[in-house]
């Protein structure tokens, strides 16, 4: 019976930031104060125009094609088009439900090995593992903001000694919260190896400052952007992101629809076409105000956490950071959090579950613990958020950066 599962599956964990989530409920269901740093989700509801939109479609219950409504990739390829300097069109996308899924796919369709920067979201290396890929990673630090040199990736793509690589890149990154600086010079490198990119731009459209530039602006030809809506649109649980795959790799993405027609068949029609007026209507305020809610509460807790005994950097898209305890003495970053949970009820995730070495007292932080729809009611127009509106608004923000920081000094 030792053999009933594959040897790959058997060392796969429960993803960590879903396992987070339940053990924060499980201890606030015993009565436990738990401040909810540890799971990455939107705190805002989806845009009324958007909701209005699925109730309209609610009717449709008809297959859809696997690649995705044509209005709906259509509506992407333009709004990537328009406001990413991309030249896709909607042969290009796919629709999968959830971006997870389709990198998932990916990686069982990719011939080659992975290239992973650490820190890296949690599911990247898993999924590789199912797969059978081999990983290959580049450890970062603050000074690079956390993203690799192309000096570093050059030698990682040499020493890899493998034609055939992909290289999964995230920014606004997470769990860091930073964003990516030399594009360029990554997709030089990337060009002369002729290395493909996944970039994961799922937090594109939280960046704080400046317009977001894709890496896929320098490297066309060799780079699949991959996005969807449940960070910008707050809309997680509707499972919908894309694949925007060039023509130069039409190889993979056709490999890609056959296992997407061999396993989830299409998404769901209602959220298919509600997701037509997420990329096709007009956010900008919805989108505006989100930010200026996250950029504002981002800044405040990495004002009241840096310290001699927490270095952080400051965030620059998303909601996360990625602070480190330079006092703590703990076996393992995972050993610091249960600390941190048990005596504080601060729940963060350990840096190690990012591929970050266990001995380096990092962990990420989500500052989402609070009511979106409530903050964003009482800030509408041009009012400048100040440390009494998340006191007010975000109180648990507040009283968990006070606990962690308290916590911090004691060590």
């Amino acid at each position: 019976m030792n053999k009933i599962i594959k040897e790959q599956i058997s060392l796969l964990k429960h993803s960590a930031t879903l396992a987070i989530n339940e053990e924060s409920d499980r201890l606030k269901k015993k009565g436990k104060k738990v401040y909810k740093f540890g799971f990455g989700q939107s705190p805002f509801s989806v845009p009324e125009s958007v909701i209005s939109a699925l109730k309209k479609y609610a009717n449709k219950n008809t297959y859809l094609p696997m690649q995705g409504l044509e209005e709906l990739r259509l509506a992407i390829s333009n709004h990537l088009n328009q406001n990413n300097d991309n030249i896709f069109t909607s042969e290009d996308i796919v629709i999968g439900p959830g971006t997870k899924e389709l990198m998932f796919l990916t990686q069982i369709a990719f011939g080659g090995e992975i290239l992973l920067s650490a820190p890296s979201w949690v599911s990247y290396q898993p999924q590789a593992i199912i797969a059978k890929n081999k990983v290959h990673w580049m450890q970062t630090s603050a000074d690079t903001n956390w993203f690799p040199t192309p000096e570093q990736l050059e030698s990682k793509i040499k020493s890899a000694n493998n034609q055939n690589l992909l290289f999964f890149m995230n920014s606004p990154n997470n769990p860091s919260g930073t964003v990516c600086s030399n594009l360029q010079e990554i997709a030089e490198v990337a060009k002369k190896y002729k290395l493909i990119i996944l970039s994961d731009e799922i937090y594109s459209q939280l960046t704080f400052e400046n317009r977001y530039r894709s890496i896929s602006n320098f490297y066309p030809e060799g780079t699949i952007v991959s996005s969807g809506l449940s960070k910008w649109c707050g809309a997680g649980g509707w499972r919908l992101g894309f694949f925007a795959i060039p023509k130069q790799l039409n190889k993979l993405k056709n490999s890609l629809k056959i296992l997407c027609s061999e396993s989830f068949t299409s998404v769901s029609t209602p959220i298919q076409y509600a997701a037509v007026e997420a990329y096709r209507g007009d956010h900008s305020k919805y989108l505006n105000a989100i930010k200026k809610i996250l950029s504002f509460t981002g800044n405040y807790v990495y004002e009241n956490l840096k310290s001699n005994a927490i270095n952080v950097t400051k965030p620059e898209g998303g909601f996360y950071l990625f602070p480190e305890f330079t006092n703590a003495r703990f076996s393992s970053s995972s050993e610091m959090c249960k600390n941190i949970l048990n005596k504080t009820g601060v729940a963060l995730l350990p840096g190690s579950d990012f591929g970050v070495d266990s001995e380096k007292m990092l962990a990420r932080l989500s500052y989402t613990d609070f009511n979106g729809d409530n903050f964003l009611a009482n800030i509408k127009g041009s009012k400048n958020l100040n440390n009494i509106d998340i006191n007010k608004f975000a109180p648990n923000i507040a009283e968990g950066i006070s606990k962690l920081k308290d916590w911090s000094k004691s060590l």
